[in-house]
């Protein structure tokens, strides 16, 4: 059977080829519960990264693709769908997602999505903590000491909870990015690191 490997999101790659003319017409991301969906129902189920929920490929174009077979590669973290689509699969309208060529190295662009600013952010403590720039907010906390540090997290855990039980959007933003960074701060003054975190987290799925 094989086991699907997972990336630190809890997806996996899925390219989609057309089973009559085996041209590669799209790729995209699924999770345990889309591929369950795509399995049971033989129509293709994606995880939309950017709206962080699920997505049933042809919901809102009527171009659906039905699965005739799937595989993964020898790694298990990438599978392969073999479909028939009802139409063009593209958003532009064209039959494949890969229609523009390339013969020279394109520019590049920074995805500025996602929760990798955490271990961006962390790293920036990080240095702070090791070279102590005197101006510096975070400077200051280490100065402070670790009780400081934890009192601001305690702080500022009080005032996210408020702007959510008072319905204020915006206010929990702001508020949670406040603690969030606190508690990194926390994190690097006992020594410890977001990696700890992530692998309690891991051990608590299921």
């Amino acid at each position: 059977m094989g086991t699907i490997q997972l990336d630190d999101k809890g997806l996996v790659p899925v390219i989609c080829q057309n089973d009559e003319t085996d041209e590669v017409i799209m790729l995209g991301y699924t999770n345990p519960g889309g591929l369950k969906r795509t399995l049971e129902g033989k129509e293709v189920w994606f995880y939309s990264r950017s709206r962080a929920e699920m997505w049933h490929k042809g919901e809102v174009s009527g171009n659906y693709m039905r699965i005739t077979s799937a595989t993964m590669d020898c790694d298990g973290d990438t599978l392969l769908l073999k479909v028939k689509p009802d139409g063009p699969i593209c958003h532009t309208g064209n039959e494949t997602c890969f229609s523009t060529p390339f013969d020279e190295l394109p520019d590049f662009e920074r995805s500025e999505k996602g929760p990798g600013i955490l271990e961006e952010l962390f790293s920036v403590i990080q240095d702070r903590k090791e070279e102590m720039p005197e101006g510096s907010y975070t400077t200051q906390l280490f100065n402070e000491g670790v009780e400081r540090i934890a009192q601001k997290v305690i702080e500022e855990a009080g005032e996210t909870a408020i702007a959510g039980a008072t319905g204020d959007r915006e206010g929990i933003v702001r508020e949670m990015s406040d603690l969030l960074y606190h508690s990194l701060v926390l994190l690097s003054a006992l020594g410890a690191k977001p990696e700890d975190v992530w692998e309690d987290l891991r051990s608590r799925r299921g």
